[in-house]
């Protein structure tokens, strides 16, 4: 759902110890942010914090505060070290209950796999008032509460909550990007930047160096929610890249 000129943002909020010991290594930053895109959502800030529910309640009160909608991925499964729903309920004031529906699907699913037990039953609390998002991999479902979804770690999983997601949160209009690059020491075209990207308020301009074949160079994206915009930010750009003396790539190098 597409609405007004408002810059709806997001925060995302990691869980796991296994992250932060880099056990695990986090795939879910990138395509949460690539799928709020496609919503009209930007992805505002991320969190990774450790299976302590203190820590956890501190992010989730602090980035729903801060953003229209609030992503957790992780700590929803059937050990004893899930605790995002405990930590969220505590965020929010409310109790955790045993989702009927969530314990119907389950039962479903574990119906051949030995049944229910107190490990898989634990993935059926939900803080109280919650909803479900549907999960087709593994059974287990997502859990959304207003503006706030917890979603599970596995990305492939989490890739599929999303995917039930997808058209029902209310976004701005998607975000779009141009690259263009070169062996071009950014420093060199620092001050031209900030000029091009001020001349155009509807535009914000990224610059990522490199160092390749033995050269520095970067790649400067330029990012609106207007076409027009863009293509003028990025023809003054380009113009400036060329009064400097520097060859470029469009899309990149």
């Amino acid at each position: 759902m597409i609405s007004s000129d408002k810059i709806w943002t997001a925060g995302l909020v990691i869980i796991g110890d296994e992250i932060l010991s880099g056990r695990t290594h986090d795939k879910n930053i990138a395509q949460v942010a690539s799928w709020l895109q496609v919503q009209g959502i930007r992805l505002a800030e991320v969190r990774v914090v450790p299976d302590v529910e203190e820590r956890i309640v501190e992010a989730v009160n602090a980035l729903r505060a801060a953003n229209d909608y609030l992503f957790t991925t992780g700590g929803i499964g059937p050990t004893h070290d899930d605790i995002t729903v405990d930590a969220v309920a505590k965020a929010l004031g409310v109790e955790v209950m045993v989702h009927p529906e969530a314990r119907a699907i389950l039962e479903k699913y574990y119906a051949d796999k030995g049944g229910l037990n107190e490990g898989r039953l634990r993935m059926a609390r939900v803080p109280e008032g919650a909803e479900l998002i549907p999960n087709r991999m593994s059974g287990a479902p997502g859990i959304r509460l207003g503006n706030i979804f917890l979603m599970a770690g596995v990305p492939h999983i989490t890739a599929g909550m999303l995917d039930a997601l997808t058209g029902e949160l209310e976004g701005g209009a998607p975000l779009i990007a141009e690259t263009v690059g070169g062996f071009i020491p950014e420093s060199e075209v620092a001050v031209m930047l900030c000029k091009v990207e001020q001349a155009h308020e509807a535009c914000q301009i990224g610059s990522y160096p490199f160092f390749r074949q033995g050269r520095v160079g970067s790649n400067f994206v330029v990012r609106s929610t207007d076409k027009g915009a863009l293509d003028a930010c990025m023809a003054e750009l380009c113009s400036g890249l060329a009064e400097a003396g520097f060859d470029y790539t469009m899309g990149g190098i």
